[in-house]
């Protein structure tokens, strides 16, 4: 099914999205510092793919896949998985917090 990776995707948005409106973790809401987390991934990620696919070391399964591809011959999926998987993370990290809150993780002011 060439949605596949697109749907695993979804289901990891599906699964997190609660997170931000049941423990109010405010994600979104912060949504310039997620914007700097999210810019290093895809950029350093993007590129390291990009060139691995150049080199023909890596490469991806076209039925899997919806076919739109970017720059590099990156799948468009893959620029979707460095968006979607790191803002589950920090969806995730957001919601422990919210829940333990004595728990320090290091960027505590």
């Amino acid at each position: 099914m060439h949605a596949t990776y697109l749907l695993i995707l979804a289901a990891c948005l599906v699964g997190t999205a609660p997170l931000e409106v049941v423990l109010h973790t405010a994600v979104y809401a912060r949504w310039v510092r997620l914007a700097a987390t999210l810019l290093p991934v895809v950029v350093v990620f993007g590129a390291w793919d990009a060139g691995a696919i150049h080199a023909a070391w890596w490469h991806y399964d076209g039925r899997y896949l919806v076919g739109a591809t970017l720059p590099g011959r990156l799948p468009l999926e893959e620029l979707l998985f460095f968006l979607v998987i790191p803002t589950c993370a920090v969806l995730t990290l957001e919601a422990v917090r919210a829940r333990r809150p004595q728990w320090l993780i290091g960027d505590e002011t």
